[in-house]
């Protein structure tokens, strides 16, 4: 069942529908600009949610691929355009919970910059080891990481990602220390990884698992508090002996900062008709993503919530991206 956060009633629809607003931009395209190439995760997920959007708003909905700079080329995109509903980001954590508190000048607020709209879903987390060490459970990997420390290598898409936090995290909790190599994207460092020049990574789940079922990487745990449906013989972290090591990763979109309320309600309101959707429901989890619809409160209160706790880890072990 689709997780819900919460729901609004009737008379939002209806104060969405009279929205001279929307009422303007009801026959122009929607434009969801995405931080990702063609072909990212990101973008993946628009392209699945453009067509039944459309159809729940009766308006035409066009991806945008705005890559560079860390989501920022995508975030001035977001921040110019007008907020009448013309132009939302969908973006994931990282650009909202992680980047605050990794970048000592970034150029946008998460919560003055932005109108936040509606959750879409969570991507969940494997970690992963390369054929050629020879590790098959995370407790070898660990009993390995002790033996010789530093020795161990790890691949990430990039210093701050979710891939590095997620390992760093690992590694804090199991008392281990790992030596970090950064890629440009996460293609590149599980690529490493099958090559045999890296040893190890956490990545997205969806992404990650046909070379899992291929036997070119290791599945050693993944990071949901239940085993993964689509690999239910791999154990959690917690069930491994690493309890309270969670990565969020969810996607959510946004408009730019000043959004008229009954057009975000609207907005809301389709896109949660879109993400319960059975139809919706079942493409999103065969790409290993779990549908997440709620408010624009609930959505901005978690990520408040997730940027505390991360900040306050990445202070901790003194992350920084230069």
């Amino acid at each position: 069942m689709t997780r819900s956060l919460t729901r609004r009633g009737a008379g939002a629809m209806l104060a969405a529908l009279a929205s001279p607003a929307l009422a303007q931009e009801s026959s122009q395209p929607l434009r969801v600009i995405i931080p990702q190439p063609p072909g990212g995760a990101t973008d993946i997920l628009a392209r699945l949610l453009a067509e039944p959007l459309s159809r729940e708003l009766g308006r035409p909905v066009v991806v945008e691929n705005r890559p560079g700079a860390n989501g920022i080329v995508s975030i001035n995109a977001i921040k110019t355009s007008r907020p009448d509903g013309g132009a939302l980001l969908l973006g994931g954590v990282s650009i909202f919970s992680f980047n605050p508190n990794l970048y000592p000048n970034l150029p946008y607020d998460p919560w003055r910059d932005f109108t936040w709209i509606a959750p879409v879903a969570d991507t969940p987390f494997v970690m992963v080891a390369g054929p050629r060490t020879g590790i098959t459970t995370l407790a070898q990997f660990i009993e390995r990481a002790r033996a010789e420390p530093e020795r161990l290598t790890f691949g990430s898409a990039g210093i701050g990602n979710s891939t590095h936090l997620a390992m760093e995290m690992i590694a804090e909790r199991a008392n281990i220390r790992l030596t970090h190599v950064p890629f440009a994207g996460s293609a590149a460092a599980i690529t490493s990884i099958i090559a045999g020049d890296t040893d190890s990574m956490v990545n997205p789940l969806g992404s990650t698992l046909p070379m899992i079922r291929g036997g070119t990487v290791v599945p050693l745990a993944t990071l949901g508090t239940e085993r993964s449906p689509a690999l239910p013989g791999v154990p959690t972290l917690r069930e491994s002996g690493l309890a309270d090591v969670t990565m969020p990763g969810w996607y959510a979109f946004v408009g730019p900062a000043g959004m008229p309320v009954p057009v975000v309600e609207r907005l809301n309101a389709a896109i949660r008709a879109v993400v319960d959707s059975p139809a919706v429901t079942q493409r999103l989890r065969e790409a290993v993503l779990e549908p997440v619809s709620g408010s624009a409160a609930d959505i901005q209160r978690r990520a408040r919530s997730e940027s505390e706790m991360i900040g306050a880890f990445i202070r901790r072990r003194g992350i920084k991206v230069e």
